[in-house]
């Protein structure tokens, strides 16, 4: 057998794998080695060689051990804020009527293309330390505020200079159908066709995008514009995601499953028939209740659609200037459960199993058991719930990335 670099004994394993409630296991020990899962399981059934060779032992004394937390959609990396336009919000201006005067996503958009390569990074790296002390250990981030190719390029290189600076992995996605810029204005098509043959096979061949995500709604692109936008990333062998129903039904769910996307997000809108066919499909639904919270909206996801279907859920902060300017992937747990009805292991399964689900890292990611990283979060809690049950105190213990202590 092969050295273990770490042995965890005397944990209470929430292993998040489907079957039994939270995967729990009991007077647990997890073995590390080579930033993997060696082991997971009773203490009882431990292999006596796995302890023998363990170079260091940590006693949990009794605490929860959970995966790493993944937040699997966010819009980390922009300049500026937009807290006039939440000031106008509250005075009565709606989300689309601030985005048709020249504000929302293209005012983001100014202030990005004026940042450079060090002030975005300066600004992101709060967010992203915000999220990793309450336990993310795996992280989205999307471009989409720059809409043109310098912009682009420049927001998906800070994510991966992210990626490399701090112990979290770095996702990204290429966002350039986000929203339509100023000067392209009556131009859609045009815009779309710039995105798929100029933009899209430069952000590939620099190896930038991870994946291709567009927003198809009404102050978004069409279907017919966001089908192009798909059949370009998989000519370029890149999978897709989407943001799909938030504002009205577009069918956005039902065209992402049939490129079999990664996940369809926000979905508030979502059609049975939408939900059919994400499920036929294995499109994760990415729930976003910061959104829901921060716009005021009404309106919720289909829970129960999405159940009955056997649709997985993840929940994200969709962490972003304009909608949702979160950075707790605590209060996700929370508001997933007050606001969309999702129990408190929905909401855990939702940040661990379903989101590496919806990044296409399942096979790495999520669930504590031999084979998967070694990304986990020791919490100083009685129970699992307690995760979603409480807001405002963090019970985070220790972080532990790829097998090292954070």
């Amino acid at each position: 057998m092969a050295s273990v670099d770490s042995l965890w004994i005397n944990a209470r394993l929430a292993t998040m794998k489907p079957g039994t409630r939270y995967g729990t296991v009991e007077g647990g020990a997890l073995a590390v080695s080579n930033g993997v899962i060696s082991w997971a399981g009773p203490q009882s059934r431990l292999p006596s060689e796995v302890k023998q060779r363990a170079r260091v032992i940590n006693d949990a004394c009794g605490a929860w051990i959970t995966p790493g937390l993944i937040d699997c959609h966010t819009h980390l990396i922009h300049g500026g804020n937009r807290a006039g336009e939440f000031e106008r919000r509250l005075h009565g201006a709606t989300y689309e009527e601030i985005a048709r005067s020249g504000g929302g996503i293209l005012s983001t958009v100014k202030a990005t293309r004026d940042s450079d390569h060090e002030t975005l990074l300066r600004l992101a790296a709060p967010r992203l330390k915000a999220l990793m002390n309450e336990g993310v250990t795996t992280v989205e981030i999307k471009s989409g505020y720059g809409l043109d190719l310098d912009t682009e390029i420049r927001m998906l290189s800070v994510a991966r200079e992210l990626g490399r600076r701090y112990p979290v992995t770095v996702r990204t996605s290429f966002l350039g159908a986000h929203a339509l810029p100023a000067e392209y204005a009556g131009g859609a098509d045009a815009y779309i066709d710039f995105v798929c043959r100029t933009v899209m096979p430069e952000i590939k061949a620099r190896g930038l995008a991870d994946a291709v995500d567009a927003f198809c709604d009404t102050i978004g692109f069409t279907p017919e514009q966001t089908r192009k936008v798909f059949e370009a990333a998989t000519r370029l062998g890149l999978p897709v995601k989407l943001h799909a129903e938030q504002l009205s039904n577009q069918e956005g769910a039902a065209l992402a499953a049939d490129f079999q996307a990664l996940s369809a997000d926000h979905l508030e809108h979502l059609s049975e028939s939408g939900a059919r066919a994400m499920a036929v499909n294995g499109v994760t639904a990415v729930l976003l209740p910061g959104a829901f919270y921060f716009l005021r909206e009404k309106r919720l996801p289909p829970v129960d659609m999405l159940r009955r279907h056997g649709v997985p859920m993840a929940l994200s902060t969709d962490c972003n200037p304009g909608s949702s300017p979160i950075t707790s992937i605590q209060l996700m747990l929370n508001m997933g459960c007050t606001f969309f009805g999702l129990t408190p292991e929905e909401a855990l399964a939702g940040v661990t199993r379903n989101a590496a689900s919806a990044l296409g890292l399942s096979g790495r990611k999520g669930t504590l058991e031999p084979g998967k990283d070694a990304d986990f979060i020791v919490w100083d809690i009685d129970m699992p719930s307690e995760l979603a049950y409480q807001v405002g105190l963090n019970p985070c213990l220790q972080v532990v990335f790829g097998g090292e202590p954070t």
